[in-house]
């Protein structure tokens, strides 16, 4: 049997004044092929503290009294989201911080340690693209026996699914996160349209041809009752110490059961959208190059098939990156490219003389299933905010960064759907993009846009599925081989599902109807009264049991809906 991997734990003081908490735990997992050496307990007000809060925002630490889920799957959901995430301050502080190099590091720093490099080399290969400040330097310094004594692995499946006594608890995780909380109103505003703004604007038009006019409502409608949801995940993560994620909360609420079955659907839900990315590029490449194909022998690719392949040849190298910071930074331009692709829309309309003469239907009673899951897919940002309020300097802003950030993708969603109906009416298609004139340089800017911006986003959305996966591997079979063959089958599974369901409205509609609506409305509803129930009034008690009502119908309805279209079509 092998031996226990040794744990080291360091208590430190923080004196920033926006925290409440006294003191954080910082952890490290070593498996050195040395004697370990003890890190040196840091002063409060010392230079490493002041230090860090220049980093990019990102979920604080845990406490010394984190309670024992802290220990249970998924332990690499928090940084994993914060990467996916995560905005960063405007100075550019995270390029020159030690703090995120070793937390880019961690994602595959395992993989060198098991080609026999040394810790320092490792280091070296992801240095900072600015220099560190002085107070950075020291800090790098304090830290540098452990880096040297220590190899970042990932938690064993005994370390991540054992429940540990409440005074023995050292948080282990595999990947360190920034211990403050330094995200700015505007910055979580930003996070949060970064992650509601994405694929699902494209289909906002059909959502209209599908459903009508009166759709608008049911999108607006949606809007609040997510709004009124997000402070519900806030008050959840308020009740009690150390709740930081959504997986902390469905453990809170429902005990293991609830943690493990919340992690589950928030990664398939991750895996869909990944699955929308492929079937997004197909569709949007091949009408840039529509006689593009391929012939292998006797055996002929279309443009369709053709361009899912490469574009899984291009994003799957993206997935053994050791420092995802990069595609972090540049897919958080997801904000300007969806605000773009909504110009471009209007700039057709008005220069190409396309016009918005269509007048459209008000009602479309036998597509309003659909048309749900359309809108529902518009607001599956849940899985989200409750790191985007984990990482808040002002966390009592987050209800209003929460109505901003919904209002301004709302409008967003509005705006793209009336012009795109308007123009298109009932050629309308489930992209917006495969509408726009083929000769316009300005249809060109927004496909271009519209093919770009998920190649940056895949790696980043696929990632968390991973790090969860890998979590479980045995420790002899946590290396660098065995990481990139699990990443490149999940990126492979999804390119086999994307060819054999090409049906992008359909998929999206799906994903709406079902994890949407779970994770948006019927769980954090479901958590609140689990958690708080004896806390509640009555009045709260009917709000939230409406909403899950609404929640269980939307559900149900649109997704038999959008399976039944889906069969349909190979029938």
């Amino acid at each position: 049997m092998r031996s226990p991997v040794p744990e080291r734990s360091l208590i430190i003081e923080s004196d920033d004044d926006d925290d409440t908490q006294s003191a954080v735990a910082t952890n490290w997992i070593g498996h050195g092929h040395g004697h370990d050496e003890e890190e040196p307990e840091q002063e409060p007000g010392s230079d490493s503290d002041s230090s860090s809060s220049s980093s990019s925002c990102a979920t604080p630490r845990r406490g010394p009294s984190s309670p024992a889920y802290t220990q249970q799957w998924p332990q690499s959901y928090r940084q994993s989201i914060d990467i996916l995430s995560s905005v960063h301050s405007s100075n550019l502080s995270f390029l020159g911080t030690p703090t995120l190099s070793r937390l880019s590091n961690s994602f595959l720093a395992i993989t060198d340690s098991f080609r026999g490099k040394a810790p320092e080399t490792i280091s070296n290969f992801v240095k900072p693209l600015l220099g560190p400040t002085s107070s950075d330097e020291q800090q790098q310094q304090q830290h540098e026996d452990t880096r040297k004594s220590s190899q970042y692995i990932m938690p064993s499946r005994k370390s991540s699914l054992e429940q540990i006594p409440e005074d023995q608890k050292p948080l282990v995780v595999g990947h360190e996160a920034s211990r403050n909380r330094n995200c700015s109103y505007t910055q979580g505003v930003m996070n949060g349209i970064n992650v509601l703004c994405g694929v699902g604007i494209l289909s906002t038009p059909y959502a209209i041809k599908q459903g009508g006019w009166i759709g608008l409502v049911i999108l607006c409608l949606f809007a609040l009752l997510a709004w009124y949801t997000g402070v519900l995940l806030r008050h959840c993560l308020d009740s009690k110490e150390g709740l930081e994620t959504y997986p902390d909360i469905g453990h809170a609420a429902f005990g293991s059961t609830g943690r493990i079955v919340i992690s589950i659907i928030l990664y398939v839900e991750l895996y869909a959208c990944c699955i929308e990315y492929l079937i997004l590029e197909s569709d949007n490449l091949t009408k840039l190059f529509p006689t593009a194909h391929l012939t292998i022998g006797s055996l002929t690719l279309n443009s369709h098939v053709f361009f899912a392949i490469l574009t899984t040849i291009i994003v799957m190298p993206t997935t053994w990156l050791r420092d995802l910071s990069c595609l972090s930074y540049i897919s958080a331009g997801g904000v300007i490219a969806s605000i773009l692709v909504v110009i471009c829309l209007f700039l057709v309309g008005v220069v190409n003389d396309v016009g918005f003469e269509n007048e459209g239907t008000a009602l479309n009673l036998p597509g309003i299933p659909i048309a749900i899951g359309l809108y529902g897919y518009c607001y599956s940002g849940h899985g989200v905010f409750p790191n985007i309020y984990s990482s808040l300097k002002n966390r009592n802003q987050f209800p209003s960064i929460l109505f901003t950030c919904i209002g301004l993708s709302t409008f967003l969603y509005a705006g793209a759907a009336v012009m795109g109906y308007k123009m298109f009416g009932e050629a309308t298609e489930s992209q917006f993009t495969l509408n726009l004139p083929d000769n316009s340089l300005i249809s060109k800017v927004a496909v271009w846009t519209t093919v770009a911006n998920p190649i940056t986003k895949y790696a980043l959305t696929i990632i968390p599925l991973a790090m969860s996966l890998e979590e479980l591997l045995p420790p002899n079979q946590q290396k660098y081989s065995t990481i990139i063959m699990l990443r490149s089958s999940l990126v492979m599974s999804t390119l086999l599902i994307a060819l054999s369901v090409p049906f992008f409205g359909l998929v999206m509609a799906l994903v709406g109807s079902l994890f949407a609506m779970l994770v948006t409305y019927i769980l954090p509803c479901a958590c609140f009264l689990a958690i708080l129930k004896t806390k509640v009034g009555w009045h709260q008690i009917a709000a939230c049991s409406f909403i899950i009502a609404v929640g269980v119908c939307c559900a149900c309805v649109g997704t038999y809906s959008s399976l039944s279209k889906i069969i349909q079509n190979y029938t």
